[in-house]
């Protein structure tokens, strides 16, 4: 469990001034999923990686044949462009070790609830960094790129390669990945440095995102009785959800220890009517449904479809007018990798090895690019990296510094062990 004479000297390179600094230069790029900085911020991973001597591969997603294939994984933002970025440390061999992370990053909502500082700034106090994308999952790539930094530093030879996966478009499907995997980049083993509070994540839920459309007549508002309001005929559907939610949250896998929603169902956005003085002839709500450990989303699909048709067969409106369910975005499966493989007890051990407390394992109620890795790319996956990810996609986001450091030293000497480093 403790550190070898090597390891011990490799840590010695670690440079975490430089690691911080490297994680503000990330967070100061605003790559909202979908805009020009997504390719901004990828062009930047590319250059740090090679001027770490690794051999990149950047190459220009092409969009309309990722979209054409039949295990495209949804999206829910417009491109124009993508990026894929992948560095490999040099060598013929399948690389040992795979690190993960993604740069695209939810907007930023209200500047006004980040206290008056920019969401990019990568403004550090307490002990902490804060900006839109620094937990999830800026922090796991700063991460990642610095073990590339640090091995290089020490100037250690890889048995075997190590290889750093930068993708896109994570939070809105997959697309990165899913374009990273299509383009034949592979490992024995991957560790996606999502937000984990130092746990080690085994398994994610998943999640899909539904499209419900419901019709209303139009009248004058002053005589509403003489038409039908579309919110008003999505109630019954709202309250169908929630027992929806409830039924399938009853008994949830023993991994989900500690979390009492962990297939949550959330109507995200409502848009219904176009002048305040008419009822309103229609109603679009758009949300995401958990999907449950191993569960084909098209039974999760299906079981949302019911709620809707059994709430519409028992109201007189929605029985003749009936709602229309689509499923556009993303589509994420659960994913999950074997808690006894070998992997898990490699990271836990390298985790003890650096003086910190043997890590819990456990799942998360979210939906990641880990469901396509150990799916479609069949490489054993898990989850462990900086961050909490409760507060991810919040006006405070922020991850801890200190933690930052200490994965960086875990994953540092992962590396070394899976790939088998000396000098």
């Amino acid at each position: 469990m403790s550190l070898t004479e090597i390891e011990s000297s490799v840590l010695e390179n670690l440079d975490e001034a430089l690691l911080v600094e490297n994680l503000a230069a990330l967070v100061r790029v605003p790559s909202v999923g979908g805009s020009d900085a997504e390719s901004e911020v990828q062009d930047l991973c590319a250059a740090m990686l090679a001027d770490e001597g690794f051999v990149v591969d950047r190459w220009e997603l092409d969009l309309d044949e990722l979209q054409a294939d039949p295990w495209f994984p949804g999206s829910e933002v417009l491109r124009s462009e993508g990026l894929g970025v992948v560095g490999t440390s040099p060598g013929e061999e399948t690389p040992a070790l795979i690190l993960q992370g993604h740069l695209d990053v939810v907007p930023p909502g209200d500047p006004a609830t980040w206290q008056g500082a920019d969401p990019f700034s990568a403004e550090i106090r307490g002990g902490a960094l804060y900006g839109r994308g620094a937990c999830d999952m800026k922090a796991g790539v700063a991460a990642n790129l610095a073990v590339v930094r640090t091995l290089q530093a020490a100037n250690v030879r890889l048995e075997r390669p190590l290889a750093v996966h930068c993708v896109i478009g994570e939070e809105d499907g997959g697309l990165g990945a899913f374009a990273t995997l299509r383009r034949g980049h592979r490992g024995d083993a991957a560790v996606i440095t999502e937000p984990t509070s130092g746990r080690i994540v085994t398994a994610t839920a998943g999640a899909v995102t539904f499209r419900i459309e419901v019709a209303g007549r139009s009248a004058h508002g002053s005589m509403r009785r003489e038409g039908v309001s579309a919110f008003d005929a999505f109630l019954p559907i709202h309250h169908a959800l929630a027992q929806l939610e409830a039924e399938r949250n009853l008994d949830p896998d023993s991994l989900f220890a500690g979390s009492d929603l962990p297939y949550a169902l959330s109507v995200g956005v409502i848009q219904s009517g176009e002048w305040a003085s008419n009822v309103p002839d229609k109603l679009t709500a758009e949300g995401r449904l958990g999907v449950r450990l191993e569960e084909d989303p098209r039974h999760a699909r299906l079981a949302l479809e019911d709620a809707v048709a059994e709430a519409s067969a028992k109201d007189p409106w929605l029985h003749e007018n009936r709602p229309i369910v689509t499923w556009p975005g993303g589509q994420f499966a659960s994913g999950w990798i074997d808690p006894n493989h070998a992997l898990v007890e490699e990271v836990a051990s390298a985790v003890v090895a650096t003086g910190e407390p043997r890590p819990p394992l456990g799942a998360e109620v979210y939906g990641s690019d880990l469901r396509l890795y150990a799916g479609i790319g069949g490489i054993p996956t898990l989850h462990y990296g900086p961050g909490d990810i409760r507060v991810s996609h919040c006006a405070h986001e922020h991850v801890d510094l200190d933690q930052l450091v200490q994965v960086t030293r875990s994953l540092v000497v992962l590396a070394l062990r899976r790939c088998g480093g000396h000098f």
